[in-house]
């Protein structure tokens, strides 16, 4: 069942031509395509809810330094792992599922000075090819709604960080509120979709040998910065040339209204949690 969920998975986050998409809509920001940097990929870098902001935000409660050497469990187009290699000064392995994913992450990262940091493959975030302690650390941002096996990804994760290395983990949690309207980012419907609430996920990372040391509920943030969204879309004649539509697909607008009416209704929270592998 785990593959078949995962070959779901992948063929909903497929996207034909994707790097040449993101190319022509750099081109059209008037970016340097041998020469990018972070905020010239802002827009469409970081696949998850408040993008860069976000990123930062997480990031900054992790204890970083430079040189480690820290995984990126389900990377995108890697953004998160450029960051990381740019602006920390550390080495990044990323893995995710998607092919199209993968190949834009190491391009990109090719036309990037810090990007040589970062290294990209194909691979389950349920069977992780490291060897157990090979990372100072690690992140996830966004992946694990479409993680039926909670317990295993989390042990996965234990496994290859070493005792004492951070976990950042960025995910999507199930609120109080009932229900949940589809397609959303990470699904068009409910059968890849797998939200844990905010104290199931504190357990099962607790049970795989994290100890959480931070955490931060990100839902009324989010709620405004959608509303933001929104509003500068209504003010347009039409979307960016670089933005998240070009990962989501043609109902892309769908997919956000119902993740903003999600965060509305409470039905789900978006959380950062830092832990330490104990």
């Amino acid at each position: 069942m785990t593959s078949e969920i995962e070959e779901a998975v992948t063929r909903h986050y497929a996207r034909r031509n994707l790097f040449e998409d993101i190319t022509r809509g750099l081109t059209a920001s008037g970016a340097n395509l041998e020469a990018l940097t972070p905020s010239d990929l802002a827009p469409v870098d970081e696949f998850h809810t408040a993008g860069r902001i976000a990123t930062l935000q997480a990031l900054a409660e992790m204890p970083l330094a430079d040189g480690m050497h820290l995984l990126d469990a389900g990377c995108g187009i890697g953004g998160t792992a450029r960051c990381l290699a740019i602006e920390y000064g550390c080495r990044v392995t990323g893995v995710d599922l998607t092919p199209e994913f993968i190949e834009t992450a190491r391009l990109l990262s090719s036309r990037m000075a810090g990007g040589e940091r970062c290294s990209f493959q194909v691979a389950s975030v349920l069977n992780l090819p490291f060897a157990a302690g090979a990372f100072d650390g690690a992140v996830t941002m966004h992946v694990a709604m479409n993680v039926p096996d909670r317990a295993r990804f989390y042990s996965e994760l234990a496994r290859v960080v070493r005792p004492g290395g951070p976990l950042c983990v960025f995910d999507v949690m199930k609120g109080p509120g009932p229900g949940m309207r589809y397609p959303v980012p990470w699904a068009e419907t409910e059968a890849t979709s797998f939200l844990f609430s905010r104290n199931e996920t504190v357990a099962l990372l607790a049970a795989a040998g994290f100890r959480l040391a931070s955490e931060n509920n990100m839902r009324d943030f989010a709620i405004g910065f959608f509303r933001e969204v929104f509003a500068k879309a209504a003010a347009a004649d039409g979307p960016p040339p670089l933005g998240l539509h070009l990962l989501t697909g043609a109902n892309a607008r769908e997919k956000f209204t119902n993740y903003a009416a999600a965060l509305d209704a409470h039905q789900i929270e978006p959380v950062i949690l830092v832990a330490e592998r104990t």
